[in-house]
């Protein structure tokens, strides 16, 4: 869900037309969350990617409960393939507890773990081996950074499927308004949901759709300054100020037509005594084919 956040700055420099203020503020801002990664290239990716020439990219997206003495895991995992040329994007949300190779621990596990192992960087390696395409860029948000936006936006409006408790919060069945308070336990809720994760993967989607709208509007114009605070207290990402300029200009129409890729057919398995979710092999190759193809990259796997 933390994704939007980025795609939020992107817009207030786009509706600001660089006003100096704007711009001056917003270079700040990108200089306190910027942080280099060390990500070795694939064979997918030899040479990094050029938005200037308006190249497909993907970006991973990391949404981190950190607390104090705990590094935290990643309980939202969700990539983004952005094409100018088709002019839309896919997101694909996966499984935190999909069990997978984590990359540089020579292990199993499940892929929300590679984060507490190995940070940012673990991550984006087991994202990569999962998936079979190279990831580009990466966002990892707080979710406190969440919770601040959408009080700074003002409340969103997402239709609820189903009525369920979850925290403090009772949610009824048809349109509910959130604060950030409320947004977050709206997305945290699965257990009382038919569909599982998947439920909780779906009103995750509705919530960053949502932030999107609020984002866009004129209004948010008025606010750029404390949404700003919010973005360098909780937020860091490899992408540079060019580079964000670079989507703005570039890569803007493509983030208005956002397609979901869905993991549905696996299955839970108990593996010494600990839960994971099992990717059905047919299911995970389709959506490794559309992402590469989307992309513009070939499988890096060998056809037997």
């Amino acid at each position: 869900m933390k994704w939007c956040l980025g795609i939020i700055i992107i817009v207030i420099i786009g509706i600001g037309g660089f006003a100096y203020t704007i711009y001056y503020n917003a270079t700040s801002t990108i200089e306190k969350i910027y942080t280099p990664i060390e990500h070795t290239p694939t064979e997918q990716r030899a040479q990094p990617v050029t938005l200037q020439e308006k190249q497909p990219f993907s970006m991973l997206l990391l949404g981190v409960d950190e607390r104090e003495h705990d590094k935290g895991r990643s309980d939202t995992i969700i990539v983004l393939s952005v094409n100018p040329q088709t002019k839309n994007t896919l997101m694909v949300s996966i499984p935190r507890d999909t069990y997978t190779t984590i990359v540089g621990k020579n292990t199993k596990d499940k892929i929300n773990h590679a984060y507490a192992f190995g940070g940012i960087e673990m991550s984006m390696k087991s994202v990569e081996k999962l998936l079979d395409i190279p990831i580009d860029y990466v966002a990892k948000v707080n979710m406190e950074g969440f919770e601040q936006v959408i009080n700074t936006l003002g409340d969103i409006q997402v239709q609820n499927e189903i009525a369920f408790q979850q925290g403090s919060h009772h949610f009824k069945k048809g349109m509910v308004t959130l604060d950030g308070e409320a947004a977050l336990d709206y997305v945290r809720m699965r257990k009382e949901d038919p569909q599982g994760d998947f439920g909780r993967q779906n009103r995750q989607k509705q919530v960053i759709q949502s932030i999107i709208e609020k984002g866009t509007s004129l209004k948010t114009l008025m606010k750029y300054q404390d949404i700003f605070n919010i973005l360098g207290k909780n937020v860091s990402t490899n992408l540079t100020f060019n580079q964000i300029k670079e989507l703005q200009q570039n890569y803007r129409q493509s983030f208005k037509d956002i397609k979901q890729i869905h993991f549905e057919k696996g299955q839970g398995k108990i593996i010494n005594g600990i839960w994971y979710y099992i990717m059905d092999k047919k299911e995970l190759s389709q959506a490794s084919s559309t992402l590469q193809k989307h992309l513009e990259v070939s499988s890096t796997k060998k056809v037997k």
